[in-house]
């Protein structure tokens, strides 16, 4: 990403984003355990409160328009295909 025409921040993200259940769940695919440890969105509301939504359960879906109009190439554009090089 050294680069003479970028500056400032960049958001350093796949081009495609995946929610958290989708993460432990393909994660759980990758290590062939399933994926247990969902915690339903009302007990962590329960527990947190505000605190939960705006930090916990709501996404921000975070995309790395910057890098991708600079003509970025990713390796891994998906969670598979970066899960299936790194375990």
């Amino acid at each position: 990403m050294a680069t003479p025409d970028l500056s400032g921040p960049v958001n350093a993200t796949a081009p495609i984003p995946v929610t958290n259940a989708k993460f432990t769940e393909e994660l759980g695919r990758r290590l062939h355990r399933p994926a247990v440890f969902r915690i339903p969105g009302g007990l962590l509301r329960w527990i947190g409160g505000g605190f939960a939504d705006e930090l916990l359960l709501g996404g921000q879906r975070v995309l790395p328009n910057k890098a991708l109009s600079r003509g970025f190439v990713f390796r891994h554009e998906t969670l598979r295909s970066a899960f299936e090089a790194m375990l």
